[in-house]
């Protein structure tokens, strides 16, 4: 008989236990994110994400909406005190239960905290105990149909959520894996493929399947693009082996652990996550850390010199905190002043890292860039999660965040926005470093799917007024950020 350990409810006015800082996932080494090269908290404190708060800068309202907050801490990013909130009863255990489930909360689902924990059973097939849901064995019809896929992996149109089907859900598992063989990085490392395997099995296994949008698949998907845009002829005739590696690793990584819920939120329920990070990237930090936790768990880069493992995991972190959204005008800023001053060199080190930086912030929200049948799909889920967030905060009386109200955003509405504020900007620069038929693919999506947006907006809205944001043409010139006109 399995034996079920019930795991502790941490609570959120504590500073964090030793016993979690010590597991996997939570070598955080430093709680201040400067030590690894990041801006120091005080500064960011005052710039807030390098995003103005210019009433006017509509773009900056608009990314300040999806991940930035103003911290009310008198001293740098401290956490607030628990007078101050009435509301940290949240049961995080039960975050993500549904309303329609009458029946009690699975254990499976109990043992997911908010934190650090992962499910007890992760990898127990790999340490030969047999787990409680098995992986399926495909039959050979669709383990060909999925070899099928995996031949076109390079195509735009990748249908990622037929893929994970046919692979009965070890999508990013087996993908991930391709890439590598694909790309000979097994055998240029000297990788153990069992070591790869367990690995890529656990990465897996901390994405929350309970999510709509935040999930295993997400990860995949962003893979996937990952590799497009590592195709590119500007890359691929510059990018070392290392360069790759690190791009498919951080792509596969980049949201592990996502609780399905945004920064503000960890941070107005005084979250220990958050004082952790000191409310600076929250999601990011974590997501790098558990990543280096499995590294090391798995014993994958074991075999290198012990300076060149943390070189790796300092790289990683690098990667996967540019995917910071309130962090969006800066990235962007440096990438268009690289643009215009033409000095990009791919020869330097630092500048191909920071391409890969660009890389991996297209491939994270590339979803209204593909076509519409995928596109659709995606920003339903995205929206679906938005929503079940502000049915949480409506439950606890906490003030419901931006995009999370159902009763006054749709689909639609938030969809349009992301991509003229977001999306668009940062595509037409992507345009422009590298201008191939691939670039212009995906600006020719987005402009179809935001047409496609507004046209359901104004079916929806009987024709009568017109939508907040109309669509524009898809052969239209993208305004740039910030502008006056945008």
């Amino acid at each position: 008989m399995e034996v079920c350990y019930q795991l502790p409810v941490l609570p959120l006015d504590r500073p964090v236990p030793k016993h979690v800082l010590s597991r996997r996932g939570a070598i955080s080494f430093s709680s201040s994110s400067s030590l690894f090269g990041a801006p120091d908290p005080r500064q960011l404190s005052q710039r807030r994400g390098a995003i103005s708060y210019d009433s006017s800068d509509q773009t900056a309202l608009y990314i300040r909406m999806l991940g930035d907050v103003r911290v009310r801490s008198r001293v740098g990013f401290e956490p607030e005190r628990r007078g101050s909130h009435p509301y940290l009863s949240v049961d995080f255990r039960i975050l993500h239960s549904r309303p329609e489930s009458a029946g009690p909360v699975s254990t499976r689902k109990i043992r997911r905290l908010l934190s650090f924990q992962r499910y007890l059973h992760s990898s127990r097939f790999l340490r030969g105990i047999s787990p409680q849901n098995p992986l399926h064995i495909l039959d050979d019809d669709y383990t060909g149909q999925a070899k099928c896929m995996l031949e076109k992996v390079g195509s735009w149109n990748f249908d990622i959520f037929l893929f994970d089907r046919l692979t009965n859900g070890n999508s990013l598992v087996n993908l991930t894996f391709h890439l590598f063989n694909h790309y000979g990085l097994i055998e240029l490392f000297q990788l153990d493929m069992v070591k790869l395997r367990r690995f890529l099995v656990m990465v897996q296994e901390d994405y929350h399947r309970q999510n709509p949008y935040h999930n295993a698949v997400h990860a995949a998907d962003v893979t996937q693009a990952m590799y497009c845009y590592l195709r590119e002829p500007k890359l691929s005739k510059s990018l070392t082996s290392c360069d790759i590696l690190l791009g498919l690793l951080a792509a596969a990584t980049h949201d592990l652990d996502h609780p399905g819920v945004n920064q503000p939120f960890l941070i107005k329920t005084n979250h220990y996550l958050a004082a952790l990070y000191r409310n600076t990237s929250v999601l990011e930090n974590h997501h790098w850390r558990s990543a280096v936790g499995l590294l090391r768990e798995s014993g994958l880069f074991s075999h290198l010199p012990a300076e060149d493992g943390l070189n790796m995991e300092r790289q990683l972190g690098s990667l996967i905190l540019a995917t910071d959204i309130s962090r969006q005008n800066e990235y962007l800023s440096k990438f268009r002043e690289h643009l215009d001053k033409e000095d990009l060199c791919l020869a330097n080190a630092s500048h191909r890292h920071f391409v890969l930086q660009m890389a991996l912030k297209c491939a994270d929200i590339c979803n209204p860039c593909r076509p519409w049948e995928l596109s659709k799909q995606w920003s339903e889920k995205v929206t679906e999660e938005f929503f079940h967030q502000g049915d949480i905060e409506k439950k606890h009386k906490l003030e419901v965040s931006p995009l999370c109200d159902s009763q006054t955003n749709s689909v639609g509405k938030i969809q349009i926005g992301f991509m003229t504020y977001v999306v668009e900007p940062l595509f037409a620069e992507w345009a422009r470093f590298s201008d191939t038929r691939l670039s212009q693919t995906m600006l020719g999506y987005l402009g179809l799917n935001k047409a496609g947006w507004s046209g359901m907006l104004q079916e929806q809205a009987g024709g009568a007024e017109e939508p907040d944001l109309a669509a524009e043409d898809p052969n239209s010139k993208v305004l740039p950020q910030g502008s006056k006109e945008a």
